[in-house]
């Protein structure tokens, strides 16, 4: 799930989009400029190269997981203070 409604959403959407490209970019030039000399190595170099735009994503997530997180305590908090200020029914 995105962030929604604000200009930050916005920011960490894009930097999201971006972090993925990276990590697949980095993954395909290591992997069509050292194909012809040894597949296993290769393989291993596209791996490595994809760790950084991986790490890029796994934070931003982290932080979107985050602020829905803060956004349902808020509503929840909202809730409970509503069932508080109500009458008790006797």
């Amino acid at each position: 799930m995105r962030l929604k409604g604000t200009s930050l959403s916005f920011v960490v959407n894009f930097l999201l989009g971006v972090a993925w490209a990276t990590a697949f970019l980095g993954a395909m030039s290591i992997f069509f400029s050292n194909y012809p000399n040894s597949f296993p190595f290769t393989l291993f170099a596209s791996v490595f190269a994809m760790v950084p735009g991986l790490v890029a994503v796994l934070c931003l997530e982290h932080f979107i997981t985050s602020k829905e997180k803060l956004h349902l305590l808020e509503t929840q908090t909202k809730l409970l203070q509503a069932l508080l200020d109500k009458e008790p029914n006797l």
